[in-house]
């Protein structure tokens, strides 16, 4: 037999000889008689750059010439008989040692001095290259190098795909196969395992090649689709595979796991146990994901029997998936018993309790166990700082997230991006803006969610004008929205009412590709609901492929804004019916409704429905709620009853609740109470104040309507004006109420002259009680012709087509001279007219208002 001096073929054993023929074409002895080269170069001796100084690469092969030891000698003459030349058998030999002891810069100037290379010792130095981090002295060695096989060509594509330079990586890929290159079934599975290529191009090949059926490639190209999210052409591939193992159905359980296709993940769990497939860790982690996707906790229980019995509870992966499974369905108590009996834990089951307690907001139980990795000596680049921040931001506790601050810059962390994102969010939860922003403009690269974390920011502390302005300088930056930077930038426009910027935003959803997104779907739902368009928003939501309990509160808290408590309830019902459990929010928005049409009864059925069926402790809003639904019916006893039984203290939102219902039915004594409570609660609100003086005035008290108007401007006190705004052409238009300084008010007054003898010809009486000042008729009904309300609608009249809707958006509560008059102005000009007062919507169509008159 001869033995070939080109690289690439496989070690042939000669056991007779003890001799085995290396991949670089030379023998080498038997393992047992190689003596490892103990001779270590000082860094001195090693150039500035690495590499070896040009005047003594002759004496490092020198020294490696002679690394071979004198034991090996017999083989020498075999050797020469054979054909094979001893130097380069001898500096072969040297530069595998000096590779395996980790000596590359040494190794480089062995390879550089060789007489004869072949592809094998290039392959080897260029992995040698590619493990240590150096790409660049890889690539300069690929380039310098006349031949090169497809070893060569994989571990290059592989270098570039760990350096995060995966268009690098394929740009080889594409020149491989220029120079007739052969693709092998390594070289498809590293291009498969590339982050961006193009998984279904890569396809035909493995067919081409006849690897359509090897095992190995079709795993890599089946987990290759599902990390693609082609879960379609991964199914006809797991289909087609004549074999399959454990790792074959991991991908596929995992797949089908990440698109929420929990049955189906189920069957192929199933189907692998009758297969006799043993499952293995993956196996477990994966299956574990579909339960708590499914927040089955008794399918959980029995996994959990299953690692039990297969021994796996001494892996701490597992054991990290069954604690992410317990987290996930709120079980902290079995997630608590697990972590305490896991004998080994790692950064990872702390990070996972860790981020289950600060869900939960127990700030004490985190910050122990923050406490105890330290004292265990993890590495502290490793620990949980990005929860401890989010956990700070949600208390909120600017303090602690000061601390975690400080060590970050102590560890030289803060420049991270996601936890400079972390940062940017604490802050802007805390309030603290400015920190926030100036942590966004220290950031030297500033990612897609760094931006969306400062537009959150923004929203959050009530800066929408802000935060759209940083939406377009994202954009301008090149930078592409995600759906979190879209749910955002929409509830900003949604808090600015400005409609025309929401359907813009609907429009660029869409073309980004996010159109299926639930939480954007959500947002743009309350989006109309809010600009006073609830046909768009119902039909946003019918539209909607997919829906969880955001969803399902958004259009039930848009029918709630609305007036309509039976919509709301029917869309409660039909969550239900859909196996979403309500959650506080939704109970909120379902009292709220319940409250704004004055239905008593379904609203202390639904608050003891939360707290006796759904086990959901009330917050103060839903009792505000309830407060609020009682006052105005009148029950005040029930009231005081409830503020008994309240476990929260009570606070100036359910006084001033109160306090409106006591006007309503002029109850004066306990009115006199709520306002002495709000004038110490809330010393520079002008509100009671107001409040009580309607009170006074309308009973015609008036001496004591005027010593609380005196008390109010002794403490410089004054009362809002109202204002009301309409969008036109995507511009706000703002009007005061009796404020005739507008360059258009010939034309708004004439418009209303026009409406008002309409509506003098169809009766209608102006309500001069609404005017609570002590002065004639003829000025109480001047003061009532022009209303913020009024002037606004006057103007959208004259500026928008015939039958288009119109839009108005008002600080203050209507008055009721205010509803009679919109009421009229709707059915004349045949237009539905949405306003959005303090409180709700109320839509006029054809002479009636959706709140059926009760508000």
């Amino acid at each position: 037999m001869t033995a070939q001096r080109s690289g690439g073929c496989m070690p042939i054993s000669y056991e007779v000889l003890g001799v085995e023929l290396l991949p670089s074409g030379v023998c080498a002895p038997p393992a047992s008689r190689i003596k490892e080269e103990d001779d270590v170069q000082t860094p001195e001796a090693e150039g500035a750059g690495g590499r070896p100084p040009h005047d003594m690469n002759s004496k490092i092969v020198a020294n490696a010439a002679a690394a071979v030891p004198r034991s090996a000698m017999p083989l020498d003459a075999y050797m020469v008989k054979m054909g094979f030349d001893v130097p380069t058998y001898r500096l072969n030999f040297s530069f595998r040692s000096l590779l395996s002891s980790g000596h590359l810069h040494r190794a480089r100037a062995v390879f550089d001095q060789m007489p004869q290379k072949n592809i094998s010792s290039l392959n080897l130095l260029l992995s040698a290259y590619s493990r240590s981090g150096d790409l660049s002295a890889a690539q300069n060695l690929f380039l310098s190098s006349p031949h090169r096989d497809v070893v060569t060509w994989t571990i290059m594509m592989s270098a570039h795909a760990a350096a995060d330079t995966s268009s690098d990586a394929l740009s080889l890929f594409r020149a491989m196969l220029q120079e007739g290159v052969t693709l092998d079934r390594v070289a498809l599975s590293t291009l498969l395992n590339i982050p961006g290529c193009a998984v279904p191009s890569l396809h035909p090949f493995a067919i081409k090649l006849g690897l359509h059926t090897d095992v190995f490639v079709c795993n890599t190209l089946l987990d290759a689709y599902c990390k693609h999210d082609l879960l379609s052409a991964a199914r006809r591939v797991f289909l087609e595979m004549p074999d399959k193992d454990s790792v074959t159905y991991n991908a596929m359980i995992m797949g089908c796991s990440k698109e929420g296709l929990h049955a189906q993940a189920l069957q192929l769990f199933s189907d692998m146990r009758h297969a006799g497939l043993t499952s293995t860790h993956f196996t477990f982690s994966s299956i574990l994901a579909v339960a708590a996707g499914m927040d089955h906790l008794l399918l959980g229980h029995q996994f959990h029997a299953l690692v039990v019995r297969s021994t796996s509870m001494l892996n701490v992966f597992v054991n990290n998936s069954l604690l992410d499974f317990y987290s996930k369905c709120g079980c902290l108590g079995d997630m608590r018993r697990l972590f305490d009996e896991m004998p080994v834990r790692d950064n990872v089951s702390y990070n996972v309790a860790i981020a289950a307690y600060a869900w939960n907001q127990c700030a004490t139980t985190v910050l122990w166990l923050f406490r105890d990795m330290q004292k265990l000596g993890f590495d502290r680049q490793i620990l949980p700082y990005a929860t401890m921040l989010s956990l700070a931001g949600s208390l909120p506790h600017v303090q602690i997230g000061k601390q975690i601050h400080a060590q970050l810059l102590l560890l030289g962390l803060a420049s991270q991006d996601i936890l400079g994102n972390a940062l940017i969010d604490m802050y802007s939860k805390c309030g603290m803006i400015d920190a926030a922003k100036s942590n966004f403009s220290k950031k030297s690269e500033k990612s897609a969610i760094s931006w969306t974390a400062m537009i959150t920011g923004y929203v959050q502390n009530g800066l929408h004008e802000e935060a759209l302005q940083l939406f377009s300088d994202m954009r301008r930056a090149g930078l592409r929205p995600d759906r979190a930077t879209f749910s955002s930038i929409i509830k900003a426009s949604s808090s600015l009412t400005m409609m025309g910027l929401g359907r813009q935003l609907h429009s660029y959803l869409i073309r980004s590709g996010h159109k299926s997104s639930i939480f954007c779907g959500s947002a743009l739902v309350d989006m109309y609901a809010k600009c006073g368009s609830l046909d768009e928003a119902l039909r946003t939501f019918d539209e909607m492929p997919e829906r969880n309990s955001i969803s399902w509160n958004a259009v039930i808290s848009a029918y709630a804004q609305y007036g309509q408590a039976k919509n709301a309830i029917t869309m409660f019902e039909g969550m239900l019916h859909c196996g979403l459990n309500p959650d506080p929010v939704t109970f909120l928005s379902i009292l709220a409704a319940c409250s704004h049409n004055g239905l008593a009864d379904e609203c202390m059925k639904y608050f003891r429905l939360m707290k006796h069926h759904y086990s959901i402790s009330p917050w103060k809003e839903h009792y505000s709620c309830v407060i609020d639904m009682l006052g105005r019916v009148g029950c005040f006893f029930e009231v005081q009853k409830m503020l008994v039984d309240m476990p929260f203290k009570d606070d100036p939102i359910i006084w001033t609740s109160i306090l409106h219902s006591c006007r309503i039915h002029g109850n004066k004594g306990l009115a006199r109470v709520a306002a002495d409570k709000l004038f110490i609660m809330e010393p520079t609100d002008a509100t009671p104040y107001v409040i009580m003086s309607n009170i006074y005035a309308k009973a015609g008290q008036w001496e004591d309507a005027a010593h609380v108007k005196k008390i109010m401007r002794d403490r410089g006190l004054r009362k809002d004006s109202g204002v009301s705004w309409v969008e036109i052409k995507q511009k706000i238009y703002s009007f005061s109420s009796n404020d005739l300084t507008s360059p258009v008010i010939d034309e708004i007054k004439g418009e209303l002259e026009r409406l008002y003898k309409e509506m003098d010809k169809q009766g209608y009486k102006p309500n001069t009680s609404c005017v609570l000042h002590l002065v004639d008729d003829e000025l109480k009904l001047e003061s009532l012709k022009y209303h913020s309300e009024r002037l606004a609608i006057a103007f959208a009249l004259i500026n928008t087509p015939p039958g288009a809707p119109i839009r108005i958006m008002k600080n203050l509560t209507a008055c009721l001279d205010c509803h009679a008059v919109i009421k009229m102005i709707s059915k004349i000009v045949n237009r539905d007219i949405i306003v959005r007062d303090s409180r709700r919507f109320h839509h006029f169509k054809d002479g009636v208002c959706s709140c059926g008159d009760y508000w």
